[in-house]
């Protein structure tokens, strides 16, 4: 299968999911997460059409993208990993959205970034429903402060993201999140990549986070 195949079949499957949770299609947006991958296959993406992308590391989407860019200048790219302070000032001029605001210190260097370079994006802030120590995120209980001190600082928040704890049923985080985006007064929720993207819709879920499904496994040969 074709990287262009692979993205027509999960589109598909995406549709599919959102019938049977009554929503529209164009409810889901899908994030191909194109971490790993270099700039030959991610093209193969692109030439099909796909605009939206996410990557993991700073110093790999900078190597990458603005090349990308230039050609398909309506592309965007999201900042699904974990950010780094020192990281901030290449993330705000390489990104069109940051989904892991977590932190005030973060929100701080972020804010004062965008004031430097006159630009501002989009950030998500991202919650640990499952509150694990090994992983990013607010937690749930502090979610709402973050939010209301990102605003106070000049970030444009506008989602939540999560990613639920591997060992456990996701619906729940899921459903906790979108709580919290209602509560917070958000729109969007990046939730949901491979296995549990069916799940995620059911509870809402706005963006979808996947790429093996498009690219193939990392460390293996792409389609």
């Amino acid at each position: 299968m074709t990287v262009a195949e692979n993205l027509a079949n999960l589109n598909a499957a995406i549709s599919e999911a959102c019938r049977r949770a009554g929503r529209a299609s164009s409810d889901v947006t899908l994030i191909a997460v194109s971490k790993t991958w270099d700039e030959p296959v991610v093209r193969q993406a692109l030439e099909a059409g796909h605009r939206l992308f996410g990557e993991n590391r700073v110093q790999e989407a900078v190597s990458k993208w603005p090349v990308l860019k230039a050609i398909f200048p309506d592309v965007r790219v999201h900042l699904i990993g974990h950010l780094q302070t020192n990281k901030v000032a290449e993330a705000v001029s390489c990104f069109d959205l940051i989904q892991t605001v977590d932190r005030p210190k973060l929100v701080r260097v972020i804010a004062s970034e965008q004031k430097k370079q006159k630009r501002q994006i989009e950030c998500f802030i991202q919650v640990n429903t499952g509150e694990e120590p090994q992983k990013g995120g607010v937690a749930p209980g502090e979610a709402a402060g973050l939010v209301a001190s990102a605003r106070a600082a000049g970030l444009i928040v506008t989602g939540l993201m999560c990613i639920p704890p591997a060992d456990q049923e996701p619906a729940p985080h899921f459903a906790l999140l979108a709580k919290l985006a209602c509560d917070v007064r958000v729109d969007y929720l990046s939730m949901g990549m491979s296995v549990d993207f069916a799940v995620a819709i059911e509870q809402g879920a706005t963006h979808v986070r996947i790429g093996s499904a498009i690219f193939g496994r990392r460390g293996g040969t792409a389609p």
